[in-house]
């Protein structure tokens, strides 16, 4: 699949920096874990989350169009429930390690929450067909390594001509 576009927008800009400020949050987490699972599983858990809050947002709010895609993230979310939850919970677990349990769980909300705000006017790149289509692929997806390169794809801080599932 090939997405085409222009140049990103200067509201997408803002959206930049964000997710660049959550990213080295993260990086602070990630830098707290031994290097193995640092590098590892930490890495995709957080990827993981970003797309899995992405596709949740901009399917909200793609549902009133004629490329909804609430049925297509309902098979993603349920074809990777275990892979989802798993990432939901290695990232609590650092937040917890590094925060206390407490802050790390506050601290988790407040960057899940500035991620879901990123994407309140829609994704910088990808229209809601494109977000139908990836998303659908998604779903039929094998491997929390494909998905991971999806994520870097989809939800990285530069836009891919080409996503990771259509060379699989």
């Amino acid at each position: 699949m090939t997405i085409i576009g222009g140049a990103a927008p200067v509201a997408g800009r803002k959206w930049v920096k964000t997710i660049l400020g959550l990213s080295a949050s993260f990086a602070v987490t990630l830098a707290a874990m031994s290097p193995a699972q640092a590098a590892g599983s930490l890495a995709n858990a957080e990827k993981l989350r970003r797309l899995d809050i992405m596709l949740m947002v901009t399917s909200l709010r793609c549902r009133t169009t004629a490329d909804n895609f609430a049925a297509e993230y309902g098979s993603f979310t349920t074809n990777h429930l275990s892979e989802l939850n798993q990432a939901s919970a290695q990232l609590r677990e650092a937040m917890a390690v590094r925060l206390g349990p407490v802050r790390g769980a506050m601290e988790l909300d407040r960057q899940m929450t500035v991620t879901a705000n990123a994407y309140g006017q829609g994704h910088p790149w990808l229209s809601c067909r494109d977000l139908k289509v990836a998303t659908r692929d998604l779903a039929r997806a094998q491997g929390v390594d494909t998905l991971a390169e999806a994520a870097d794809q989809l939800v990285g801080e530069e836009r891919s001509s080409e996503l990771a599932l259509a060379r699989r």
